[in-house]
């Protein structure tokens, strides 16, 4: 399949939050408390894509997966409980999510993919994220993708593990 990753439009809101919904549904039953908590929600869909910082995942023309990126933007993460692999600029992304009918084809792995891509095509080579304790399956996602655990961070009075991945540059 050809995927493609880019900003998301403020048109397309609806379809992205569909999808999280649908993930937040998937935390559910899966046992996870994360995402439990009336976050995410539309409203934060919307300030991801007025400020830039939401993406889409698209397969042809359809949207398939969402999350936020941003450079050098999450507070909390100056106050980890561990130590991260470097401090120089980064990259964290937040709300990965994707379709409830394109599970299974490793598009999270994908979406974590486009974010190094990203990241270095800003000269940034540091991607960090966070992930709730019981989010099994994003847990194995960082462990596949390379990312090492680096702490532990909390957010909305939650404790998160917390990851990093350096990236190398390609010649």
């Amino acid at each position: 399949m050809n995927y493609s990753f880019r900003k998301a439009t403020t048109s397309e809101i609806p379809a992205i939050w569909d999808i999280l919904q649908q993930a937040i549904a998937r935390r559910k039953r899966d046992g996870s408390e994360q995402w439990q908590d009336g976050y995410p929600n539309p409203e934060v869909v919307k300030k991801d894509v007025d400020a830039g910082h939401g993406f889409v995942l698209i397969e042809g023309e359809n949207i398939i997966g969402y999350t936020a990126v941003l450079i050098n933007d999450e507070p909390e993460y100056a106050k980890i409980i561990g130590e991260w692999l470097s401090n120089y600029d980064f990259v964290v992304f937040h709300r990965v999510a994707i379709s409830e009918n394109h599970l299974g084809k490793g598009l999270s792995k994908k979406i974590l993919e486009f974010i190094e891509e990203f990241a270095l095509s800003n000269n940034i080579y540091s991607v960090k994220a966070d992930t709730n304790f019981d989010n099994i399956a994003m847990l194995k996602i960082f462990e596949k993708s390379g990312y090492k655990y680096c702490g532990k961070v909390y957010f909305r009075g939650g404790e998160r593990r917390a990851f990093e991945k350096v990236l190398t540059k390609v010649n």
